[in-house]
């Protein structure tokens, strides 16, 4: 089954209908509201089922540090989640993605670390996994052949920059993350796509930009208004994207291996020596 994560401007889908409201107690907290189990007509006339959470809350309650990402990926892994598609607004760092494009990223960089509580490891348990290919590589070219039909431009494999915010960058720090190699600019993948890995859950992410962040002064500098004025714009074409995506149901993820590269894969600790405590939410995510 697949679980959606809306970001900004993805809050929801006026498409959606909505199941039931759904409520998960786990063992690191709240999670963020507006989950949600929902159907999707599809262009097929078959309806699918998915799960569906809001990043920041059903109203936007929660800036990127407050979000629970431990608690979120978990949920979802609880109520059956397979794979995670994670949509979010982007700054843009290069000329060539304009705002209105889709940029599917492979690579991420993250300047977050030490703020976010960013693993389910620790307190007795100590594992291990690769982030070297964070993102499904058999997803990403199904999607790449699904974008050739899109109005709108798509562009692939690409690095994500994970900033803290919530303010928006300074000119200064803008330049710096193009010499890094970043080509988009967001403050929430961080680190829920790590988590996504050490549960084992395929993660693919459609970024949708907003505007040029600020590092060329021939374009305007980003602003919250201008952001938004975007946002309604990319939120049907993100919605066209979830009805693809489903209509070809488990084929994104059913042959991958994301699932064997998490914790199955990862952990180091012998299970007869983790708290029992530990174990029982620990089997959700070996699953």
């Amino acid at each position: 089954m697949y679980a959606i994560v809306g970001g900004s401007g993805f809050e929801k889908f006026e498409a959606f209908q909505v199941i039931e409201d759904l409520r998960v107690a786990t063992p690191f907290g709240e999670h963020s509201s507006g989950l949600k189990r929902v159907r999707i007509a599809g262009k097929n006339g078959e309806a699918t089922e998915c799960l569906f959470l809001s990043r920041h809350g059903q109203h936007h309650e929660l800036l990127p540090s407050e979000v629970n990402f431990r608690a979120n990926i978990f949920a979802l892994k609880k109520l059956g989640a397979r794979a995670i598609l994670s949509f979010s607004a982007v700054g843009s760092l290069r000329k060539e993605f304009k705002p209105g494009d889709m940029v599917l990223p492979t690579q991420y960089i993250d300047r977050t670390k030490g703020h976010r509580a960013h693993t389910f490891l620790g307190g007795g348990v100590v594992g291990h996994v690769s982030l070297a290919q964070p993102v499904c590589d058999q997803a990403v070219e199904a999607i790449r052949g699904l974008s050739n039909a899109y109005d709108f431009d798509c562009h692939f494999g690409q690095t994500y920059v994970c900033i803290e915010g919530p303010y928006f960058s300074t000119k200064s720090e803008s330049h710096h993350y193009r010499q890094m190699g970043a080509d988009i600019i967001g403050m929430t993948h961080y680190p829920e796509f790590a988590l996504a890995r050490e549960a084992g859950l395929t993660y693919i992410p459609c970024c949708f930009v907003t505007d040029y962040d600020c590092w060329d002064d021939s374009i305007q500098h980003v602003t919250l208004e201008a952001v938004i004025q975007v946002m309604r714009r990319n939120n049907a074409k993100a919605f066209r994207m979830v009805e693809d995506i489903l209509s070809k149901g488990a084929a994104l993820y059913e042959d991958c291996n994301c699932r064997e590269q998490g914790l199955r894969a990862g952990l180091m600790t012998p299970r007869d020596a983790i708290p029992k405590d530990k174990m029982q939410w620990l089997e959700v995510l070996l699953s």
